[in-house]
């Protein structure tokens, strides 16, 4: 364990000094060190003492105070990190975006182009689900949700070089409300769940989906709507409905017409304080959940990748729904 803390701080120092195109020399001259010394600090083969770690850290204007939600990966080697917003040279508060393209070394997403943090708006990690990216190896979209004082989606269409920050109607205003969790089954169709965690059973507009890749966002029309933890999509339903609408396209291109009995295009695990909902669209959610003397209790939910999900919560509770 100390070793892996020695090498992610070893690491972390070499990739903001890189990224602030600061040499070795210069930054051990700031520091008052030997270059040698500094090398050997990012190689991880000593360990700084504390006011050499600090005055390292003090020259290359690190910030200690973040916070990492959610961390997303497309494959075993490309991932994004999301954090809560830090200062950056300029003191404006923006999210932390981070990315890895070998699974070990991670660098951090140019800030220069993200939409400004608002006071009080952060991210709620408890179901690391405040994040999401494609698995589609060509897909560069990137997107992650806000809650507090405002509840918010934010865009990037070229994996962080770009980004827009979009409004959305969900609950908010509170530390305790916005957007809990965020999914997306392609490019333009995802949906958001959230509310307020502190009053898990009141009603309120919790869940919505957006048809435009995250610019507008709408109210489900299922009610009461509770306080929703975490969403995510059944991989295999999405996937064979697109297979099937591809084969549509391709028999329509060449004069001829299929006729099949239309795949559901979207079917969601949604999960509540003590439940959770399978939601086939366009039919009504089923509602699973064990009786109150039982006490089952749901955070978080993952997608199989060939279909269903598992449901995980407090005191060991692990549900599958095939």
């Amino acid at each position: 364990m100390q070793e892996d803390i020695i090498i992610q701080i070893s690491n972390r120092l070499k990739e903001v000094r890189t990224q602030k195109n600061v040499t070795l020399q210069e930054l051990a001259d700031r520091v008052g060190v030997t270059k040698g010394l500094i090398s050997q600090i990012e190689n991880s083969r000593t360990i700084p003492s504390l006011p050499v770690l600090m005055n390292i850290i003090r020259e290359l204007k690190l910030d200690l105070n973040g916070f990492f939600d959610a961390i997303a990966f497309r494959d075993a080697k490309h991932g994004i990190v999301l954090g809560d917003p830090i200062a950056d040279e300029s003191g404006k508060l923006k999210f932390e975006v981070l990315e890895t393209e070998d699974g070990q070394n991670w660098r951090q997403l140019a800030s220069a182009a993200m939409p400004e943090a608002l006071q009080g708006e952060g991210a709620f990690a408890a179901s690391n689900s405040s994040l999401v990216i494609l698995r589609d190896p060509g897909d560069r979209n990137l997107w992650f949700a806000t809650g507090g004082k405002v509840a918010r989606v934010f865009h990037s269409p070229d994996r962080g070089q770009n980004w827009q920050v979009f409004d959305t109607p969900i609950l908010h205003s509170e530390d305790s409300t916005g957007i809990f969790s965020i999914a997306f089954r392609d490019a333009l169709h995802g949906v958001i769940a959230g509310g307020d965690y502190k009053k898990p059973k009141k009603d309120g507009p919790n869940l919505a989906f957006t048809e435009d890749g995250g610019k507008t966002w709408k109210i489900a029309s299922i009610t009461p709507q509770a306080y929703f933890s975490a969403v995510a999509y059944d991989q295999r339903v999405n996937q064979a409905a697109a297979q099937q609408k591809a084969a549509e396209q391709a028999s329509e291109a060449n004069g001829k017409k299929i006729r099949v009995k239309p795949i559901a295009p979207e079917r969601l695990f949604i999960v509540g304080e003590d439940f959770i909902f399978d939601f086939e669209l366009p039919n009504n959610p089923h509602r699973i959940g064990g009786s109150k003397k039982q006490g089952y209790g749901f955070n978080a939910v993952s997608a199989y990748p060939k279909g269903g999900g598992l449901v995980v919560g407090g005191k060991g509770t692990i549900a599958f729904i095939p």
